[in-house]
C-alpha cells in the first residue's frame, strides 16, 4: 500500500455495519467540504463475525437501517434488500484488503463500493459470483491467502489499540468511536439516533491540523 505525508483516517469497521456505512459517509463528506482530498481514509477489517462469535442477524440490521434512513439518512439504504444479507463479509474484507495493496485510493473505493452493493444496491457481497464480478469491475484482482490472513492481522491489531466497536476512527493519536452519531436504545423506545456534527467535526479538525495541503 502507497503511503503519504498526509495524515491517514484509519477506520475499524465491518461492512455489514449500517452505522459504519453511515459513519464513512460522513467522513467523506465533511473531508470534501473541508478541500483535503489529500486525507485517505484507510477502512480497516474489524469483523463482526468473529467479534461476536457469530454473523450479524439480518433482521437486526434490517431494523438498524430503517433507523437511521427514518432518523439521521433519508438518502441512504434506498434498496437494502434483507434477502440478500451476506452470510459472511470476511471474502469481501479480504477483497477491500487487496484493493488497499494497490494504493489508498483503490482501498478506499472499493471499500465504499462494497458497502454501496449491499446497502444501496440490495447485493449479495458473499456471494462469489457478486464479488468477482465486483472485482472485475472495480479493476482488482480476487483475495488470496495474504489477503485472508491480513483481515486477520487487522482485527487483532484493533483488539491491541482497544477499538471498541463497528466503526472506530484513528488519526495519529486521537481516537474516538463512531464519532458521526449519537446512539441511544430505549428499552421501550428502541433505538435514537441523532448526527454528532460536532463529534465529527472535533475529530476530523484535530487529524486535518496534523498538516495541510501542500
Amino acid at each position: 500500500m502507497s503511503r503519504t505525508t498526509s495524515p491517514i483516517i484509519e477506520v475499524f469497521a465491518d461492512i455489514w455495519c449500517p452505522f459504519a456505512h453511515v459513519g464513512l459517509r460522513a467522513i467523506d463528506e465533511q473531508r470534501a467540504q473541508a478541500g483535503r482530498g489529500d486525507v485517505a481514509i484507510w477502512v480497516r477489517a474489524w469483523p463482526l463475525e468473529l467479534v461476536n462469535g457469530a454473523p450479524l442477524d439480518p433482521r437486526t440490521t434490517e431494523e438498524h437501517a430503517d433507523d437511521l434512513r427514518n432518523q439521521v439518512a433519508p438518502s441512504m439504504f434506498s434498496d437494502f434488500e434483507v434477502g440478500r444479507f451476506p452470510t459472511s463479509t470476511l471474502e469481501a474484507l479480504a477483497l477491500a484488503n487487496r484493493a488497499y495493496r494497490i494504493d489508498l485510493q483503490v482501498g478506499e473505493r472499493v471499500s465504499f463500493a462494497l458497502r454501496d452493493a449491499l446497502f444501496e444496491e440490495g447485493r449479495d457481497i458473499s456471494d462469489p459470483v457478486t464479488l468477482e464480478r465486483m472485482a472485475h469491475d472495480l479493476g482488482v484482482d480476487m483475495p488470496d491467502d495474504t489477503d485472508r490472513a491480513a483481515v486477520l492481522d487487522d482485527w487483532h491489531e484493533g483488539q491491541r489499540r482497544g477499538v471498541l466497536g463497528s466503526p472506530h476512527f484513528f488519526c495519529g493519536k486521537t481516537d474516538v468511536f463512531c464519532p458521526s452519531l449519537d446512539i441511544t436504545k430505549d428499552p421501550a423506545e428502541g433505538l435514537s439516533v441523532a448526527r454528532d456534527i460536532s463529534g465529527l467535526t472535533a475529530f476530523l479538525d484535530r487529524c486535518l491540523a496534523r498538516s495541510e495541503p501542500q
